[in-house]
């Protein structure tokens, strides 16, 4: 750590550890959320294992969408299921969610049987990875997505962007072989051990931290996002393409008597994609001109796909695949998988969530340099008080 900085150093430098102590603080706590977040279908998934098998015989068919959430409501009167989420898997239940009542809150989802429709009990960590969620998003303050609090985790996430180019210049300078970059050395006293922990650790994750702020950025302010769109895109809001999904009816075509348009959608959707998972919007009455959209993924991908379906007839609107579009759109489509690492694979996600356990360990050897400085400054303060008495004395 040089004894010495420049003017422009000394302000990077104190701008450095000034948001450290700041928003430090609140980008430990999500990190700590976010690596969270990044297992939550695994973790869901293991609390909930005895709810995901059901027994049922592989011989019976399932139902479809409309009578599976006509005897869900059935057995849980008052509520409405909005989205059903359907397994790829013939013995994996399904999971119903369910509008928001009158007071504006949403009932638990639910895991139910989907060739009887039987309700197997509610989602188990769901309130807890919901309160995961609104802390890392917006830190519990009031007004949610759209109070201070996701306007405060925004501004942390660019302060994120500045302590990766402030540390980054605070480092260049110097000239280090590559091992002094990479490679803490634990073996220095006091300060400078902390210094290279703290600096090294820095340097191998900022491609992690600059994806992630810069993807975190989309969900914080309105203009960032319509910028990222319009850069990945090219358009000003997210594309609306018209192409019609093989095999879809005219939009104006009679579906039969006694079909839902719900029922026709998804039996069209089943024979012509392969899902391992897919989420079908079932629109309620007072959205009755609203598309019918499914979103799906293929089997060994983490890529979001999305098909949409006349919500009168059941036709096929549009059909957009991940595998066909180019890197831009793909990324605007799967922006939660880059800001998770799913975008990127398996391995990378798992690092991405072992970035984030770290964000904690750089406020906490941020704070401990911060004290250190201190504690060596009051030592100091003494000796210098003393220089000028000493001169006049020999003078």
């Amino acid at each position: 750590m040089p004894s010495a900085f420049s003017p422009a150093r000394t302000v990077v430098f104190r701008l450095h550890w000034a948001l450290g102590l700041t928003a430090g603080l609140v980008l430990a706590l999500m990190g700590l959320t976010g690596a969270l977040m990044s297992y939550e279908e695994a973790i869901t998934a293991f609390a909930n294992r005895d709810r995901i098998q059901i027994s049922a015989a592989q011989d019976r068919p399932p139902l479809t969408p409309s009578a599976l959430a006509a005897r869900i409501e059935a057995q849980l009167p008052g509520q409405r299921v909005s989205a059903l989420t359907l397994s790829g898997d013939p013995l994996q239940s399904a999971v119903a969610r369910f509008a928001r009542d009158r007071a504006g809150g949403r009932p638990p989802p639910v895991y139910a049987d989907p060739t009887e429709g039987t309700v197997l009990g509610p989602v188990r960590l769901e309130a807890f990875f919901a309160t995961v969620r609104d802390l890392h998003r917006w830190l519990l303050l009031p007004g949610e997505g759209k109070g201070w609090g996701r306007t405060t985790t925004g501004a942390c996430a660019i302060a994120l962007l500045v302590f990766l180019g402030s540390g980054l210049y605070l480092r260049w300078p110097g000239r280090h072989r590559w091992r002094v970059w990479l490679r803490p050395n634990l073996a220095r006293p006091g300060r400078a051990r902390w210094w290279s922990l703290h600096a090294v650790a820095g340097t191998w994750l900022l491609p992690v931290y600059a994806v992630s702020a810069l993807s975190g950025l989309w969900w914080s302010y309105d203009w960032y996002r319509a910028g990222a769109t319009w850069l990945l895109t090219g358009q000003a809001l997210p594309a609306r393409a018209a192409e019609r999904a093989p095999g879809g009816k005219p939009p104006d075509s009679k579906i039969p008597e006694g079909t839902s348009a719900i029922d026709t959608a998804w039996a069209e959707f089943s024979a012509t994609h392969t899902a391992s998972l897919a989420t079908l919007s079932l629109p309620g009455p007072e959205a009755a001109a609203a598309a019918i959209r499914i979103r799906w993924y293929a089997p060994d991908s983490n890529l979001r796909n999305e098909a949409t379906y006349d919500a009168r007839t059941g036709a096929g609107l549009t059909d957009k695949r991940a595998a066909d579009a180019a890197l831009g759109p793909r990324l605007a489509d799967n922006m939660l998988e880059v800001h998770r690492g799913r975008f990127f694979g398996a391995p990378v996600a798992l690092l991405f969530c072992l970035a984030a356990l770290v964000l904690p360990g750089f406020f906490a050897t941020g704070l401990t340099l911060y004290l250190l400085r201190r504690r060596a400054g009051r030592r100091r303060a003494p000796a210098r008080a003393s220089l000028p008495a000493e001169a006049s004395v020999q003078g």
